[in-house]
């Protein structure tokens, strides 16, 4: 594992994609930062990080031997993996479709994936997280953040977080590239049993309106399956609709 441990960016992920355009970077190349001046989110928000509280970080994969149509497998293993390492602190976490990851109904953690597509092929993925730590207090306006930190009530170790995550990301990885077809099916299925109000009708917003649905299934090209409380099925795709808070 290669570490590039930075006091400050702009974005984990814009630093590694550069790094990626002027050479040839090592899969498992990990940066690290202390501050991100304009960390990157999901719908194009950024994201909230006091200096030297949480983790913020990016990592490389090159997995040819998975087809674009397969991009969303990396996305679970990702949720996972992160899900999974936190459960060793906290009940009650769970995956809000497609990534992020909540313990209750606070946002911990946010994950940003950029495929790069060789034709038919993902050629490079780039991995962004920002899992809140050790972080006291949120100042922004985002509506419902929380850290390890508030949760349990006292400071956690950065590294040895990471390090566990990065076990378990690669633990999850090899299998897929071992045998993909089994390891996709185990991954699916966890991520069914983890999903974030994964029993019973909720309130969801799309281009037509608020309404409410259950969680039918999630597919395994990562589109949303509801049905709403008049019996109607709906998919969605990413951006298509959201949950309401």
């Amino acid at each position: 594992m290669n570490y590039i441990t930075l006091q400050e960016t702009d974005s984990t992920n814009r630093y590694l994609a550069a790094l990626c355009e002027e050479q040839q970077v090592a899969e498992w190349t990990t940066v690290t930062a202390e501050f991100q001046t304009a960390g990157k989110g999901q719908r194009g928000n950024s994201w909230e990080s006091a200096p030297g509280a949480n983790l913020l970080f990016s990592t490389v994969l090159y997995p040819r031997f998975l087809a674009a149509r397969q991009q969303f497998v990396l996305s679970q293993l990702v949720a996972l993996s992160i899900k999974e390492a936190l459960d060793a602190y906290l009940s009650d976490v769970s995956i809000k479709w497609p990534n992020d990851i909540y313990c209750g109904e606070r946002k911990i953690c946010g994950i940003l994936i950029e495929n790069d597509l060789q034709g038919s092929q993902i050629g490079r993925c780039i991995i962004g997280v920002g899992l809140n730590v050790n972080q006291e207090q949120f100042l922004s306006d985002a509506p419902n953040p929380v850290s390890l930190r508030q949760l349990t009530a006292r400071e956690h170790d950065r590294r040895a977080l990471l390090a566990d995550i990065l076990r378990r990301l690669q633990q999850g990885y090899c299998l897929l590239a071992h045998d993909t077809p089994t390891a996709a099916a185990s991954l699916s299925a966890r991520y069914a049993a983890a999903l974030f109000r994964r029993e019973g009708y909720h309130r969801y917003t799309d281009a037509s309106g608020p309404f409410l649905a259950r969680v039918v299934r999630v597919e395994a090209d990562g589109r949303f399956l509801l049905q709403d409380d008049s019996g109607r099925l709906r998919s969605y795709l990413f951006k298509e609709v959201q949950y309401l808070l």
